[in-house]
């Protein structure tokens, strides 16, 4: 079944230009996967808890570690 919705040609173009990076075949393709990024990101809200950014990162690489 084929639906037809309105949205702005600035949105249009966000679609196209998002198609056109991932090689979808489809603004359905697009939406759907803008709609499971979405789902992904809620699943890992909270994950590390309600810790400070000092603790977080605690241990991580040292501007010495850089090279």
């Amino acid at each position: 079944m084929t639906t037809t919705i309105q949205i702005s040609d600035d949105t249009l173009e966000l679609l196209k230009k998002y198609k056109e990076q991932t090689k979808a075949q489809t603004y359905d393709e697009v939406i759907r996967n803008f709609m499971k990024m979405k789902d992904y990101a809620k699943s890992f809200r909270g994950y590390l808890g309600k810790k400070n950014m000092k603790f977080i990162m605690k241990d991580l690489r040292d501007k010495k570690d850089r090279f």
